[in-house]
């Protein structure tokens, strides 16, 4: 009984986990769409994939969700800054100068 019931709380966390990465998953794909547009914009000619993953990394789960709202409606002037802003931080900086090859558009 004690082992039905352990192995049922693990199948329950488990279920919890990958539920938990599907939503993160989702609201991160939404997020690189509306910074993928801020990018493009801001920095025309430059292939924006890696500075996009780039500025995803370093952005907090709120920041990825407050940006994946937009990526619907188009990002505000609000959201536009919160890119630049984590864009600014000295580990998105770094990965962008490390990925400097990458950004050129071929």
């Amino acid at each position: 009984m004690r082992m039905a019931l352990a192995i049922s709380a693990l199948v329950a966390v488990v279920g919890c986990d990958l539920a938990q990465q599907a939503a993160d998953d989702v609201a991160r794909g939404q997020a690189k769409r509306a910074v993928d547009g801020v990018v493009a914009e801001r920095l025309p000619g430059v292939n924006v994939a890696p500075v996009t993953d780039c500025i995803i990394e370093e952005a907090t789960a709120q920041e990825i969700l407050q940006i994946a709202a937009s990526s619907t409606t188009g990002a505000t002037g609000e959201v536009t800054q919160m890119v630049l802003q984590i864009a600014q931080r000295p580990a998105a900086a770094t990965c962008m100068a490390l990925n400097g090859a990458a950004l050129l558009k071929t």
